[in-house]
């Protein structure tokens, strides 16, 4: 891992665009700071396209599509991904008031979504109801692809409890993906650099491995560790450290402060040296 001054003006330049955590990595500790959220706007000054990408649930991601400075939302563990839209003269909205629409992208139908998601809530149920340190997490009905079981947010799940809840639903054919604060249960093949890469190629026209190399991924910790490995120019906040362990491919570059402050410092390395590097 190298620290940020040694990021080259190339690679700056190079990028397209930046997609990027949320939780301790642009959040801190779930509030967003104004320099995280103004290191945003930087970015985006700079021409870059920019993605959120995340484990947290659909209903976080509309509010977040409506109101940051960013071209797209992947949600639930790259699962789905939500967009903004013009709207159309047919539906009430006059095209040159500039009114848009944020539009969900799910492979799914939504009757088939909700059948599975009914499946996973029964097994979720059945965890709570046998391993009563954990409890279904609070943000529940703002998803709709998977079922999260709070192990560590509003409360404290012992790990061996966390591993043997995991291993049963492994066996009844569930993956599971855990952050910080969640265990996700899920039937959805996704992980944050597929949902990413299959966004980009289908709603941006971007070549699927040219995407690797144009856009780079911020984050911080083991849940990011497939998108540090499937990105060939990668940032961690500092906060990433605690994480190393659980990481084969760490992240490229590492920021000298935290979380959201982190990512400023990542936001505004990047745009000083677009800013000032020739063109190509």
């Amino acid at each position: 891992m190298d620290p940020l001054s040694l990021l080259t003006p190339g690679a700056a330049r190079g990028l397209a665009g930046v997609i990027f955590d949320l939780d301790d990595t642009v959040l801190d500790h779930g509030a967003l700071t104004e320099s995280a959220y103004g290191a945003l706007f930087r970015l985006r000054e700079t021409g870059l396209a920019l993605i959120a990408c995340t484990g947290r649930p659909a209903g976080w991601g509309e509010v977040i599509q409506r109101q940051w400075p960013i071209d797209a939302t992947i949600v639930e563990n790259g699962a789905v991904a939500l967009v903004r839209e013009q709207a159309g003269p047919g539906e009430g909205l006059a095209p040159s008031a500039g009114a848009s629409r944020v539009v969900t992208l799910d492979a799914l139908d939504r009757g088939t979504r909700r059948a599975r998601r009914a499946e996973l809530v029964a097994l979720a149920d059945d965890m709570v109801r046998r391993f009563p340190a954990a409890a279904l997490a609070d943000d529940n009905d703002q998803r709709v692809t998977d079922v999260t079981i709070d192990i560590g947010e509003h409360r404290r799940v012992p790990p061996e409890d966390v591993q043997r809840m995991r291993a049963e639903l492994r066996e009844r054919g569930v993956r599971t993906l855990v952050s910080s604060v969640h265990l996700h249960l899920t039937r959805d093949p996704s992980d944050k650099a597929t949902g990413a890469v299959r966004l980009l190629s289908s709603r941006f026209g971007e070549d699927p491995t040219r995407a690797r190399y144009r856009y780079a991924f911020v984050g911080d910790s083991g849940n990011d560790g497939v998108a540090f490995a499937a990105f060939a120019l990668t940032f961690g906040v500092a906060n990433v450290r605690a994480h190393l362990g659980k990481l084969s491919v760490p992240p490229q570059f590492v920021a000298s402060l935290p979380m959201g402050r982190g990512f400023a410092e990542i936001a505004g390395r990047i745009a000083e040296l677009r800013k000032n590097a020739p063109e190509p």
